[in-house]
């Protein structure tokens, strides 16, 4: 799978490795800031009781 991101991306090694570092940070921030909070409330390990 990275070797066909490699091959498909457009330009030189160095501008290849700029694109590659600009698609992890997106995939980064998007785990973040959408997927991550809108799976937590759903995780069964924040359902915890203490019995009184």
């Amino acid at each position: 799978m990275y070797g066909w991101i490699w091959r498909h991306l457009p330009g030189g090694r160095g501008l290849k490795a700029a694109q590659s570092l600009v698609l992890v940070l997106a995939v980064c921030a998007l785990l973040l800031l959408v997927v991550f909070p809108w799976v937590e409330p759903r995780l069964p390990w924040n359902d915890v009781t203490v019995d009184g």
